[in-house]
């Protein structure tokens, strides 16, 4: 029994101490409770943090912040006043604002009365606050560019939806988020940290001092700053470029991945997506000609045509089915149910298959590599050719630090079994994947990508636009090298030969005495029109600074517009000069949106 006693003793005992214990650590150690108790009589004015700015690789900026202010009011605590004379005041008519007030009439939240009013406009308005203490201005900021460029790229941001209220317990109803390119990947680099201003107030809400001489505020902390691997000079040379015309540039630096530019045209202002106006301006653009707000470098997929060339003649080369004597009589390709036709005909070399663009020659590289008969059968040697494919970045997410990124088409041979039936189809039903046609389709990143591996023969560094995080870090998948399955030994031939296709080929309208540029022009066929002008380059040859491709739709063979672009792109960034002033001036006046 007296067992019994001292249990119920101790249980009663232990549950007092832990009460007591705890009574004191909420009334003496943690005021949350006393905060929240007195709440009716404070009020929490929230500090928003500065936006962090975002600069070039050279150090330009980009985009910085702009103050505004918005005018708020507890409706709950609103006093009589003159509406006649506030009306006045803020340039607001009566009825919207009995109607915003009235909305919201017994709430102790704080409304926005006026929204994003500027500078001058703000300093009208403060000086006749006084007659109005129940209403008070809260600062923001926006976005100001200082350089109109790079719109897609940068990205916008804007007012929170209700999706992303539901995502993040962070944003309020009225905050901004990034809603695309930079803004939006990096958005919780850029936002900062909320402080927060506690003041005391009276029953009718006015504002009598600072609680607690401001013991529990908290300072807003500021958006960390990015370096983007970004040459504005370069990304506004590439959009004076493609003006009035549909397709993309994307510049990498090959041995970092950087990207140096990333033009999709037809773009816009990036200030039109700022203040009061996004929404008009976005409806606006929407329906421009081109798409202006499809980021064609990321998200269009085109059949690479035969710049793909030079991806076979590397597989060719490795799995040794081929190698740089190899030589072919032909006059097209009999594929059974058609010919595949040629540019040229009779003897060709390795390097003239290159140089001057041979369908005909890649049709036997690609029968050889399809029916090697070290592979059981031929949907087994189409999965190892493409695993060659993917290993140069194709047909899979590069896994940027861009967002809508798609990863192109390369179907496994299911898709072909599923298609023709099991084992019904053999090298010469696909032969159109031999020149870059067919079941394929690649984003002009990858392409960009696929050119850096070959300039770095045998590897490429994952695509990045942001260099430097301050007072952070970039992820480390931006510094790791990924291999191709093609040996360093195999891309020699290859590069010789598009050296050539750019000094004496079909690429010579890129041609610059000097800089030594190596590249593969490219036709992607259009079912609906005119097909797409293609070229994919690098220079110089030794040491490699850039890597670039150019897609031009509705504009023809590669060696017509995307070629002479590229040039342009390569000898601006090279040597920061233009000497071929004519071929720029006919660039810039062609118009392929608007012609008839």
């Amino acid at each position: 029994m007296k067992t019994k006693i001292f249990i119920v003793s101790s249980i009663f005992t232990i549950s007092a101490i832990i009460f007591i214990v705890k009574l004191f650590f909420l009334q003496v150690i943690d005021t949350s409770y006393k905060l929240s108790a007195e709440n009716n009589a404070l009020r929490h004015i929230t500090k928003y943090p500065v936006r962090g700015k975002i600069f070039d690789r050279n150090g330009k900026v980009l985009v910085s912040n702009k103050a505004y202010y918005d005018l708020k009011v507890v409706p709950r605590s609103l006093s009589e006043f003159d509406t006649a004379e506030f009306c006045k005041l803020i340039n607001i008519s009566k009825e919207d604002l009995i109607k915003k007030i009235r909305r919201k009439r017994h709430s102790y939240k704080p409304i926005t009365i006026k929204k994003q009013i500027e500078d001058i406009e703000y300093a009208y308005i403060q000086e006749q606050l006084f007659k109005f203490p129940d209403f008070y201005i809260e600062k923001r900021t926006l976005r100001d560019y200082n350089e109109l460029t790079a719109a897609q790229l940068l990205g916008y941001s804007a007012e929170v939806s209700g999706e992303d209220l539901k995502r993040d317990d962070y944003y309020k109803p009225g905050d901004f988020i990034g809603k695309s390119g930079i803004e939006k990947k990096y958005e919780t680099h850029l936002r900062g940290k909320k402080g927060e201003k506690i003041f005391v107030v009276n029953v009718h809400g006015s504002i009598q001092g600072i609680y607690k001489n401001g013991k529990y505020d908290k300072e807003a902390v500021a958006g960390k700053d990015l370096i983007s691997t970004i040459d504005v000079e370069l990304q506004k040379y590439g959009e004076l470029l493609m003006q009035n015309k549909i397709g993309s540039i994307v510049v990498i630096e090959p041995a970092t991945g950087e990207i140096l530019a990333m033009v999709s045209s037809p773009t816009y202002s990036p200030d039109l997506f700022v203040g009061k106006k996004l929404s008009e301006n976005y409806r606006r653009v929407e329906k421009q000609k081109g798409k202006p707000l499809f980021d064609r470098a990321l998200r269009s997929m085109y059949p690479p045509g035969s710049t793909f060339k030079l991806v076979n003649a590397l597989i060719g080369l490795e799995e040794k089915v081929i190698n740089n004597r190899t030589v072919f009589i032909t006059d097209g390709y009999d594929a059974g149910t058609h010919v595949v036709g040629d540019h040229i005909s009779g003897l060709v070399t390795f390097q003239k298959s290159i140089q001057f663009s041979s369908n005909a020659y890649y049709c036997h590289v690609f029968k050889r590599i399809i029916s090697n008969k070290k592979f059981p059968d031929y949907a087994s040697a189409y999965e190892e050719w493409k695993k060659y494919v993917q290993s140069f970045g194709l047909g899979i997410s590069l896994n940027t630090d861009l967002n809508f990124e798609k990863k192109g088409i390369l179907y496994s041979s299911t898709y072909f079994d599923r298609y023709y039936g099991k084992r019904h189809w053999n090298y010469n039903t696909i032969i159109s994947l031999a020149i870059g046609q067919g079941e394929l389709g690649f984003t002009p990143l990858q392409s960009a990508n696929m050119i850096s591996a070959i300039a770095n023969r045998g590897y490429y560094i994952t695509p990045h636009v942001i260099k430097k995080i301050v007072g952070d870090t970039i992820a480390k998948k931006f510094t790791e090298k990924h291999l191709t399955k093609v040996q360093a030994e195999y891309f020699e031939p290859v590069i010789d030969a598009a050296e050539l296709v750019v000094s004496a080929g079909t690429g010579f309208s890129a041609y610059l005495p000097g800089l030594d540029i190596c590249g593969k022009t490219g036709t992607a066929q259009n079912p609906h029109g005119i097909d797409h002008s293609i070229f994919v380059a690098f220079a110089p040859k030794k040491n490699p600074k850039i890597a670039i491709s150019v897609y031009v739709e509705n504009a023809g063979y590669g060696s017509s517009w995307a070629a002479p672009i590229a040039g342009l792109m390569i000898e601006k960034y090279l040597t920061n000069k233009i000497t071929k002033t004519w071929q720029e001036k006919r660039i810039i006046e062609a118009d392929f949106i608007n012609k008839k």
